[in-house]
């Protein structure tokens, strides 16, 4: 249940609207966790922060006070803290922030706490906040499912993320433009299949690749078949909603990549389409960073652009139902080739477009495979259709082999001038050339600088690393 809230004496912020609380990232995931006490092996303070529900921190039983405390990684603006409590929850406590881990100050108290899910909306400042337990409910200890602290990092909206300098992005005319309508490219990496990599996916990782790889965007490919979501909707969706979280709390744009591949028909999956994006468009609906990439590579020769067409007809309503802002991506015929790789180009778009608005098309390339025709329909669609770039390689369509970083640059050099958004595969330690990470890079790295990386990943890195026109 949610509390009210107790204004700490002398806080001089007004306390945050609970509409503007809700709409602050998550920051707290994955970040480093201590606690007063652990009753037991499996109860460590770092599974209330773990984003798993169904694990938990427990304190040692029959003492007060009690404290958790989560370190934020840098100072932060905190608007909201929910607490989802065990049986064994606080009759009383305080939340606290502070600057140093030593000098606190009360952003929420009650001595009437009754368990269950307190959702607070409170206005504090600090790089740790603090759940400090006075008077347990119950002869147990304290123990929390899950402490999630929402809010942005000091400075606010105008600071340096891509997402603070952007915000909610739109398709206007061809191109994709910031929330001043200004014309934008991002530039980013793509996940390997999470159901394979996703330990590479992790807190160090991922500061790394928006902190040194300064990079504007994470694709979070998803795939459905192979081990994928098909096996676990649940384990996968929550995956994907984690995922999400932590590219938003580091001010990275996150594409939410429905990964079709074998079978290469969309319709295939519709309606698990229908099911997942409806959850992930409820819960991610008031956040600026998100879009929807609703079918990776479309193949087949039964495959046709009206298929596909059709296909994005049925799944956008159901993704508008909840979102009606986010850009969405739809992919083309033949790989997000568009149609090249089936001896078709571009026009079969243009003469028969998809009916929505606010959508870009996709295209694929891997340039030791994917020579003039590729790069010259690429050039042409630009000028009459809005074009993602959300997969390419330096390398083969297969991901793996030599690299034509000549190719690559023609490329590159393509998308900058038309302002062409891309991202890259992939951000894991996979043995293929393609993978940025040496064998045996993730989970423990090191992910920043260049001494893990690939001949492919120092490439690109260096060319996300370039600034930004922003």
């Amino acid at each position: 249940m949610a509390l009210p809230l107790v204004a700490p004496s002398g806080a001089g912020a007004a306390t945050a609207t609970a509409r503007q609380a809700a709409a602050d990232p998550l920051v707290s995931q994955g970040r480093a966790v201590t606690a007063s006490s652990t009753e037991a092996a499996g109860l460590e303070p770092a599974k209330a922060v773990d984003g798993n529900p169904a694990t938990r921190w427990a304190s040692a039983e029959g003492a007060d006070p009690q404290w958790i405390r989560v370190d934020l990684g840098s100072a932060h603006n905190v608007s909201r803290v929910r607490l989802n409590w065990e049986a064994a929850h606080a009759t009383a406590y305080r939340v606290q922030t502070s600057p140093d881990g030593s000098t606190w100050t009360d952003v929420y108290s009650t001595a009437s706490g009754d368990g269950a899910i307190d959702d607070l909306t409170v206005s504090g400042a600090g790089r740790y906040v603090r759940v400090y337990g006075t008077q347990r409910g119950t002869p147990y200890g304290y123990s929390l499912w899950e402490l999630e602290v929402y809010g942005t990092p000091t400075g606010g909206v105008g600071g340096g993320t891509p997402v603070q300098a952007n915000g909610q992005l739109r398709v206007c005319g061809l191109k994709l433009c910031n929330e001043n309508g200004k014309q934008i490219q991002l530039r980013g990496m793509s996940s390997h299949g999470i159901q394979w990599y996703n330990q590479c996916l992790n807190t160090a990782s991922l500061d790394a690749l928006a902190g040194d790889w300064k990079a504007d965007v994470l694709r979070i490919s998803m795939y459905i078949q192979e081990d994928g979501y098909e096996t676990n909707p649940r384990l996968f969706t929550d995956r994907v909603h984690s995922l999400i979280e932590m590219a938003t709390a580091r001010g990275m744009y996150a594409i939410v990549d429905w990964h079709m591949l074998d079978p290469g028909d969309p319709m295939y999956n519709l309606g698990r389409a229908k099911t997942f994006f409806t959850e992930i468009a409820q819960r991610h609906n008031n956040k600026k960073n998100v879009l929807y990439e609703i079918a990776n590579e479309p193949n087949g020769d039964a495959v046709t652009w009206p298929v596909i067409r059709d296909y994005a007809h049925q799944l956008i309503p159901v993704i508008r139902q909840h979102d009606p802002d986010a850009p969405i991506l739809v992919g083309t015929r033949a790989w997000s080739s568009l149609g090249v790789s089936a001896g078709a180009d571009e026009t079969e778009i243009v003469n028969n477009p998809v009916n929505a608005a606010n959508i870009m098309y996709t295209f694929h390339f891997y340039a030791a495979s994917h020579g003039t025709a590729y790069l010259n329909t690429l050039s042409r669609a630009a000028d009459r259709l809005p074009i993602f770039v959300t997969e390419f390689g330096t390398q083969s369509a297969s991901g793996d082999g030599a690299n034509n970083f000549t190719r690559s640059q023609q490329y590159l050099d393509l998308l900058a001038q038309k302002k062409i958004s891309w991202v890259n595969w992939n951000f894991s330690d996979d043995f293929r050339t393609g993978a940025v990470f040496t064998t045996g890079t993730c989970p423990n790295g090191s992910f920043a600088g260049t001494g893990r990386l690939k001949e492919a990943g120092v490439w690109i890195r260096d060319r996300i690393r370039t600034a930004d026109d922003f």
